[in-house]
């Protein structure tokens, strides 16, 4: 299928982690003066502020707040740190209730103490837990699947198929999934499991950026769009043509661009989101 090309920025939103140098109200103006129109926040920014005055600021930047980030590490080999856990992640319930954000992000953690069967057992059963009091607060919990390199401790949801069994198995309209190209491009399945997301309308979030190559940091070494090797294009295409119709998130962590004027770098961000 042809790709319609991007031609304004009314759903591009971007991840705070992304200018990781600027404090939330820096990024609330600086995305808005770039005509930026969606912004999901970290929860770190958050520390030390008044949530609910926070979220209305960034509104008044005319910015719509898409997600908080994060949630999730549930597994452990502990069951006083998985009861630490899905406190943490009521916590979030609340502070995303408060900035009105409509989801949380969950990175659902792993153990490498233990099989990654267990650890998928252990986030199910806290994403049931939480999931009442995310209802009751009109959250929703998107599960992130994340890059088989991060199998050891960060998530042992590994593949948009292990995901979308998961939110089946939990068959509730405020658990869906957040996509992100940059862990899942290399699935030969990818386009049949994000047609299977969509059909069961758990396609809750997209986010996108690229892999350099060659990549000297398996975390903070992610490319603006087109500094890679990611289809980003043809993803988007089949995320759209599954019905998604929400925000293009930019999230990426990279040493090499926090280390410049961020300024720039949010120029480049909006130059290479046109070209995507």
């Amino acid at each position: 299928m042809s790709v319609a090309p991007i031609v304004d920025l009314r759903k591009l939103c971007i991840h705070t982690i992304t200018t990781k140098p600027w404090s939330l109200e820096e990024s609330g103006e600086r995305y808005e003066a770039a005509g930026v129109k969606g912004i999901s926040v970290w929860r770190q920014y958050l520390e030390g502020r008044n949530i609910a005055q926070a979220g209305e600021r960034l509104r008044n930047h005319g910015l719509e707040i898409v997600s908080l980030v994060r949630g999730g590490f549930f597994p452990s080999t502990s069951a006083a740190q998985r009861q630490i856990a899905i406190d943490d992640n009521l916590k979030a319930v609340d502070e995303a209730a408060a900035l009105g954000a409509e989801m949380i992000v969950l990175v659902c953690g792993a153990d490498p103490g233990q099989s990654l069967t267990v650890s998928r057992k252990q986030i199910q059963e806290g994403i049931e837990r939480v999931l009442p009091y995310a209802i009751a607060n009109n959250v929703k919990l998107a599960i992130e699947p994340l890059h088989p390199m991060y199998a050891d401790t960060r998530s042992a949801v590994n593949t948009l198929e292990q995901a979308n069994d998961m939110a089946e198995s939990i068959g509730s309209d405020f658990v869906g999934i957040a996509a992100d190209v940059y862990h899942l491009w290399w699935d030969p399945h990818l386009e049949q499991e994000i047609k299977r997301c969509g059909a069961n309308g758990n396609l809750l979030a997209f986010h996108i950026c690229d892999w350099v190559s060659p990549t000297v940091d398996m975390l903070n070494d992610r490319g603006l769009m087109g500094e890679g090797c990611i289809p980003i294009q043809q993803i988007r295409g089949w995320v759209e043509e599954a019905g998604f119709r929400g925000f293009n998130e930019v999230e990426i962590f990279s040493d090499r661009h926090w280390a410049g004027d961020q300024d720039e770098f949010l120029q480049k961000i909006v130059a290479s989101y046109k070209s995507c």
